[in-house]
């Protein structure tokens, strides 16, 4: 690795160590692992089934859930398999490239479902406080271009990421203690300044994370308001129903990957490392897991759609001759 003029090149791969201190329970630690894992892959694939059979939640609210679902499935699939490999086959190698490309869509991903969460905030808040005009702004044109939008926006902000982990020197240290390439877990195995790497990783958090939930606290500072000054009990609380699935959808995805920011940043000494690694899995897996959960019980139309295609499945069941009519 080490080569003339005191210079050092890329390392051709990595090992991922898993989560440090923890490597004689692996094993145990991937069966809770793979189990939500399982749970996301069907939770979010049949809520994206659902969605797109039932013509009674064919609308915005439930087209941004779609977003969400699939980004959720993207997200969780472009790290959970590696760490179960790493878990159960000792299979810690990972090529240079290969690193960086699951650090690109990690980051990405990640970026990409914080825009779709701050697009619900603003559905809700259409919803809520302009209930005439909703449908005639929120059309399927403009509900497509702002998907592609905050894909974009996720997406083409992780560009630089690869190329400036890519011009660092790394010496002959190029095991990472954690289960997935992160982007500051790989850079501080670099021999040179990675004051760059820092400064555009602040700008990235600024410009999607602190954007997104400035847009997300404004959007609900108004819908409170709105609500508040409902003269009806019943229209109320309808209307803070409508978002309780929302916010819990919004904690559970920002708490861990606040935790997880600050810990690369600040906390690196007062952290265990065994626990910053497992949040940090959790970050990517919990809302892929949860959020199909927390709609399908909080969400009325959800519910009535799953309850009604059971019974319809029932009834082709036990009727097959009358599908045939």
């Amino acid at each position: 690795m080490l080569v003339s003029n005191n210079s050092y090149v890329a390392p051709q791969y990595f090992f991922l160590n898993g989560i440090p201190g923890l490597e004689t329970v692996h094993v145990w630690i991937s069966l809770p692992l793979c189990t939500m894992y399982i749970m996301s892959l069907v939770g979010n694939l049949g809520l994206v089934y659902l969605i797109y059979h039932e013509e009674s939640l064919h609308h915005p609210m439930y087209c941004f859930l779609a977003m969400l679902s699939l980004v959720d499935l993207l997200t969780c699939s472009t790290t959970v398999p590696n760490a179960l490999c790493i878990f159960w086959f000792d299979l810690k190698k990972i090529n240079f490239n290969a690193c960086l490309a699951q650090m690109f869509f990690v980051h990405g991903f990640t970026g990409v479902e914080s825009g779709v969460l701050m697009l619900m905030a603003l559905d809700r808040y259409m919803a809520i406080c302009y209930p005439l005009r909703y449908a005639t702004i929120l059309t399927n044109p403009i509900i497509a271009k702002a998907g592609l939008a905050t894909f974009l926006r996720g997406m083409l902000l992780m560009i630089p990421f690869p190329f400036l982990v890519k011009r660092l020197p790394f010496s002959q240290e190029n095991i990472i203690s954690h289960t997935y390439c992160d982007h500051m877990s790989v850079v501080k195995l670099s021999c040179a300044s990675i004051e760059v790497n820092v400064i555009y990783g602040l700008l990235v958090a600024l410009l999607i994370g602190v954007f997104d939930i400035c847009c997300i606290s404004v959007s609900y500072t108004m819908i409170l308001q709105a609500v508040v000054s409902l003269s009806s009990s019943d229209a109320r609380q309808k209307a803070f129903s409508t978002c309780t699935a929302h916010i819990s959808a919004i904690m559970i995805t920002y708490v861990p990957a606040f935790f997880t920011f600050f810990t690369h940043r600040f906390g690196d000494h007062t952290v265990p490392p065994s626990l910053h690694i497992i949040v940090a899995n959790l970050y990517l897996l919990l809302p892929p897991t949860l959020n199909p959960i927390v709609y399908g019980v909080k969400t009325k139309q959800i519910r009535d759609s799953v309850i009604k295609r059971n019974l319809f499945t029932l009834w082709n069941l036990y009727n097959p001759k009358d599908c045939n009519l």
